[in-house]
């Protein structure tokens, strides 16, 4: 299957988790203990983090390249059909282990519980012959947490570019997470690992490691943002979404999209924020991963400035009436001789 071949440089260059997710709808969750469950049909979907990263940012007009393992099996083929045509300059490695599952588990409110197999050894690693040319035409990378993914940063440092991270449902202590933690330029996390701790994990990321801006996405409690100047996180309401919510998986990585559009359109970090905080809300509306993705225009609408009602007429005072001066008199005609 060919992919678009891009020789213009790229606005991001994302770099693993492509995988597949099997959506089953429960009836709540957590599920009720029993032998059986009667759901839906089950559907299968290309999904996990980088898939939907690449995608959407592809659907906001960002010049995207992807890299990444893949197997040469039938979800492998699904997710090359998903991203055939999609705008995403697909580079993939055959890797022998199979191509990343994720079982999803969704209540009818739209929330989710995902059980991950990620299946690639420890040992993996991805040659710098495949993965350097792309990142030398690259303006940003983004990185997921694949573990082979973090013998990437040396090179992109060397290299200057700018680097952005997922670490998901951090706790703070797992020790995976840390080198992407501690050597991106922007991270994004959930507050679902870390509950009350979440603002003393910002802190330390920011403290610790590189990073420009911390953004904590909390659903539909909005995120959160930490800056350098900042003392406290501040918050990002959530944005309304344009329908009703279905389905929330790939939310997280749709906010990451409408972030880094922001970032690569000069906007400041707040309004990033925003941005994403509208491609998040707008992802959750369709079933599925991946299938509702924000577009250039719905994200500039959120930022447009409200309409303006005219501004009311000024009421004026009448002018008081003036009595009209009585007209002088004419003066006697003088003849020239004075006569």
């Amino acid at each position: 299957m060919t992919f678009q071949q891009v020789s213009e440089p790229y606005d991001v260059l994302v770099v693993g988790g492509s995988g597949v997710d099997t959506i089953v709808r429960v009836g709540a969750l957590p599920v009720p203990s029993a032998d059986s469950h009667a759901v839906p049909p089950i559907s299968e979907w290309a999904g996990h983090t980088g898939t939907g990263v690449a995608l959407g940012c592809a659907a906001l007009g960002l010049t995207t390249g992807f890299v990444d393992f893949l197997g040469d099996d039938p979800p492998g083929a699904l997710v090359r059909e998903r991203l055939a045509g999609s705008g995403v300059d697909f580079h993939p490695l055959i890797s022998p282990h199979g191509t990343r599952r994720a079982v999803n588990l969704v209540s009818p409110d739209g929330r989710r519980m995902s059980f991950y197999d990620a299946r690639d050894p420890l040992d993996l690693r991805m040659s710098p012959e495949h993965y350097l040319p792309l990142l030398r035409r690259t303006r940003h990378v983004h990185l997921t947490i694949s573990h082979f993914a973090r013998h990437l940063y040396e090179d992109i440092e060397a290299l200057g570019v700018p680097v952005s991270t997922d670490l998901h449902d951090w706790d703070g202590l797992t020790e995976h997470h840390r080198d992407f933690a501690f050597r991106s330029d922007l991270v994004f996390l959930s507050t679902a690992g870390a509950g009350e701790r979440i603002s003393s994990i910002m802190r330390e990321i920011l403290r610790e490691g590189r990073a420009q801006a911390v953004i904590a996405t909390a659903g539909a409690g909005g995120a959160y943002l930490l800056t350098p100047e900042d003392r406290t996180p501040r918050l990002v309401p959530a944005a309304v979404p344009p329908a009703p919510v279905v389905d929330s998986n790939g939310a997280g990585d749709a906010f990451t999209c409408g972030f880094l559009y922001g970032r690569m359109s000069g906007r400041d970090l707040e309004e990033c924020a925003r941005l994403g905080a509208v491609a998040g809300a707008h992802a959750c509306t369709a079933a599925g991963t991946h299938t509702a993705l924000a577009r250039p225009d719905d994200l500039r609408a959120a930022l447009a400035p409200p309409p303006q009602a005219p501004a009311p007429a000024a009421e004026v005072e009448p002018e008081p009436e003036v009595e009209p001066e009585p007209e002088p008199e004419p003066e006697p005609e003088v003849s020239a001789t004075g006569a």
